[in-house]
Order: C-alpha cells, then structure tokens, then sequence
C-alpha cells in the first residue's frame, strides 16, 4: 500500500472515532446551534447502528432539508426503522405523514401505537377518528377518551375539539369516556405532550425551509360522528318551516362532520341532502389541514342552524361561516 493510501486509511479512522463516540444529544446541541451537518454526522453512525432517537432525529434532518438534501423517502425509512423500536415521536411524525399524504390505514396505525404512549397529538387525531369511525370502527366513547386526554395536557386544538364534542355526546357517554381515558392513562408509560421531550424534539421545532415540505399538523378541529341516515321528522313544525322556506341568507352554517377523504364527506351530504330541514341549503367542503369539514347553509342566524340540527335528526352544531 503506498504512502499516500495509508495516509488517507488513518485519516478515515481518526475521523470515524469521535464521531462514534458522540451521543444523540451532542447531536441536538449542534442542531440547537444550526451546525446542522455537524448534527447529521453525529447521528448517522448512531441510526446506523440502531439507535431509535438517532433514527427519529436524522428522519427529521432528511424531512426539513437541513444538513442533507430533502427527501421525504428517507426521512420515511428512518422514522419507520424508529417507530418499530417505539419510538413515540416517530410513530407521530410517521403517523401524520402518512394521515395527510392519503394512506390513512397506515396513519392510523402508528398515530393509535403513540396514542396509546400518550402522545397528545396522537390522541387528537386516533381519537377524532374513532369518534368518527373514520378509517377505524366507530366508538364514540373510546375517541372522546383519547381526545380528553389530549386536552388535559394542553393541546388546544384538543380542547377546542373536545368543546365540540361535549354538545354531541350525552352527559353519560361522556362520563364513559372519562371513565375510559382514566384506564387509558394507567396503561400509558407516561403523559407525552410535544413540549416534555426538548431534545429530541429539536429537529421537529427547527425554523421552517422554505425548500422542505412543511411538516404535517394535527388535526385543528376535527369534529362529530357519522351516523346512520334516519327518517326526517314531519316539515310541519314552524322552526323547520322557517329554515327550509326562507331565502338562503346569513352567516350561519350547521356542521356535520370531518372527514380525512373529502369523497366521505360528499357521500355523508348525499345521504342526508333530502332532510326538509336542509331544503334549499347547499353544501360547503371546508378543507382544515388534512380533513374537509361538512357543512350546510345558509342560515340567518345560530338560532335557525341550531333548529334545522335539532329537527334534521342527527348530530351537527351550528358555525359562523369565516
């Protein structure tokens, strides 16, 4: 071997060493300081060998494009390769990747693995979907669970959701639901909300690439149930006679549901467009980052959304059209 190739042998093992002996947190630290390659140098030795919070960290730097080029392909593999260790910020990430990118099963069965972990965002979205039996058999009890808990770490758009469904479910289904959400959190390791893992997080709160493709969001205000279509009552009471007679007017709308597929929403509006309570209203598909949210309108005011609710038989709330 010449000279010049042992030279170049030795310098390959000086720079391997210390790499291989740095830690998945002396990596976030150069992250944290925006030595973003130094950051990727540390953690790829470490996913290599099997590091689950490498794994997630160098899957966050291939999404956001930063210290490697973007690619959402390998940013894929890595979050997989850690989510099947449970990794919970993983199995999220990959989870609502996956939700808003049209594979909803696959979504699903990662965000209801970090559910189960605890993690707030994940119980939103698992649970928004069970209370729509959206993508999963519906069980309105076990999805007002999960989204509770959500909202008692301090994920506001799990409160805002749970305020919504509080007006669909009956005062002892919602008891169930804590009951259930009580049983939930003994069975979890602990309580996760994005905030309480700083460091393994830090590839997550980066300042956003104008070159990466934003990163997916919960879901803001998924809201209620599907149901089963059911016989209109008699038009003849005053209040449905008032909203199905007058001209279409107003700011006011009645939500139905929300759906991750806009064809579902489309389906439900088909069968429920015939209800006298809805008569002479149309449809509007209100895209909320990756659901559509159905509604109907308009109406003049809360007060004639919230009589065609009551009267159409099935569960909707009133909205301010934006």
């Amino acid at each position: 071997m010449s000279s010049r190739h042992i030279l170049a042998a030795a310098l390959l093992v000086w720079a391997a060493g210390p790499l291989g002996a740095q830690t998945v947190k002396e990596g976030a630290d150069a992250w944290q300081r925006g030595d973003y390659p130094k950051a990727v140098a540390i953690w790829i030795p470490l996913a290599t060998k099997g590091d689950a919070e490498a794994q997630f960290d160098l899957g966050q730097a291939y999404r956001l494009g930063r210290g490697v080029p973007t690619n959402l392909a390998t940013a894929q593999t890595w979050f997989e390769r850690a989510a099947e260790q449970g990794q919970v910020d993983a199995q999220t990430t990959l989870g609502l990747m996956l939700f808003q990118n049209g594979d909803q099963p696959g979504g699903l069965k990662w965000l209801s693995k970090a559910a189960d972990q605890g993690e707030a965002r994940a119980m939103l979205v698992f649970g928004t979907a069970l209370f729509n039996g959206d993508g999963v058999p519906q069980d309105p009890v076990k999805g007002y669970a999960y989204v509770s808990r959500a909202a008692s770490v301090g994920l506001a758009p799990a409160k805002q959701t749970l305020d919504q469904l509080d007006q669909l479910l009956p005062a002892s289904e919602r008891k169930r639901g804590l009951e259930v959400a009580r049983e939930l959190a003994k069975a979890a390791p602990t309580e996760k909300d994005v905030a309480t893992k700083p460091m393994q997080m830090a590839a997550a709160k980066a300042p956003p690439n104008p070159a990466a493709k934003p990163a997916p969001k919960p879901v803001a205000t998924p809201a209620p149930k599907k149901v089963a279509d059911t016989p209109a009552p008699a038009a003849t009471k005053p209040a449905v006679e008032k909203a199905a007679n007058a001209v279409p007017s107003g700011n006011w709308r009645v939500q139905l549901g929300a759906f991750s597929q806009r064809g579902n929403a489309e389906a439900l509006y088909e069968r429920l467009s015939g209800k006298a309570a809805f008569e002479g209203r149309q449809p509007f598909y209100v895209a909320a980052g990756p659901v559509t949210r159905l509604q109907v309108g308009p109406f003049e005011s809360s007060a004639a959304a919230q009589a065609a609710c009551k009267a159409s038989g099935v569960p909707c709330f009133p909205v301010r059209a934006k």
